[in-house]
């Protein structure tokens, strides 16, 4: 199965379609970095989108991963343009299975009234149901060939504009560590997907005020599995390592639409058989570079 990772798109509105009535908070501040930074970066995230679809054409992808971050602020015109932007991957031949971001899930507001839910839950289902401690998550996906993915939801609103660190909840851990336990999935290749990195590039944990909290104890609970692999975001550099001890390999896609950052993994499964090839933007287009990777 060939399996696309994406992350971090950043969809973008125009400020003045930002519901005022919300932004008298952290909004404020980041709507603030739009605007005189951080804006100009993902101008052109909805045509790298298109692209992105003409790639997974190209390449036959059958299945897409995407580790959040569809937005900046998590107002409902942004989530709405996000689920627009991003429909044109989501009908590969085995579907398309995301988390949200903490850029999603912003502020309490977002939990509260399920905005990302009600723009995104029709690509949420599981088909362990039973497994769903927390909501939706874990979310649980099995495929006719030998492979699975396991998604836990570690994105958390940050009302302080000092933090964008997140955590997965206990519940999810410990459902996590079971499934990584369970016959069902043990002769599976399984991607654990979130969206914070348990680790930055140089395997050292992420900082308290921009990292995953428990990311020690997510890595644990995964040690379970035989073979598969971590895919996450929030970092906006794509980079891959492997830890001792941890049978899983640790992929970040970074951005795949922030201007000079844009990063994707292509994996493939076959059997005991896998690889990922990192892809850049280039040239107004996707392309792969020549490393495989292994694992």
């Amino acid at each position: 199965m060939r399996v696309l990772h994406l992350s971090d798109v950043h969809v973008t509105v125009p400020l003045w379609q930002l519901p005022w009535r919300q932004m008298l908070n952290k909004r404020f501040i980041g709507a603030a970095n739009l605007a005189l930074r951080r804006g100009r970066h993902f101008a052109q995230a909805r045509q790298k989108l298109e692209a992105l679809a003409a790639f997974c054409a190209e390449q036959h992808v059958d299945l897409v991963i995407a580790t959040g971050d569809y937005t900046a602020l998590g107002t409902d015109p942004e989530l709405a343009a996000a689920r627009s932007a991003i429909d044109c991957l989501t009908h590969r031949p085995q579907g398309f299975v995301t988390v949200p971001g903490n850029h999603d899930l912003y502020l309490h507001d977002v939990v509260q009234e399920r905005r990302f839910e009600r723009h995104f839950g029709d690509l949420m289902h599981s088909d362990l149901p039973e497994q769903c401690v927390d909501g939706l998550w874990p979310l649980v996906r099995l495929y006719d060939e030998p492979l699975a993915v396991i998604a836990v939801n570690s994105a958390r609103p940050n009302p302080a504009p000092w933090r964008s660190s997140g955590a997965i909840p206990d519940a999810q851990l410990s459902a996590l560590s079971s499934l990584c336990r369970d016959p069902r999935l043990q002769d599976r290749f399984v991607f654990v997907i979130t969206h914070y990195a348990p680790r930055r590039a140089d395997a050292t944990p992420d900082s308290p005020a921009h990292g995953l909290d428990n990311a020690d104890a997510f890595l644990d609970a995964c040690r379970g599995l035989r073979r598969g692999a971590i895919l996450h975001g929030h970092i906006h550099r794509r980079f891959q390592l492997a830890l001792p001890q941890l049978p899983l390999r640790i992929f970040g896609a970074g951005s795949t639409t922030c201007d000079g950052r844009e990063g994707l993994w292509l994996c493939d499964v076959d059997g005991e058989r896998s690889s990922a090839q990192p892809g850049r933007w280039l040239d107004g287009r996707y392309q792969l570079e020549s490393t495989h990777v292994s694992f």
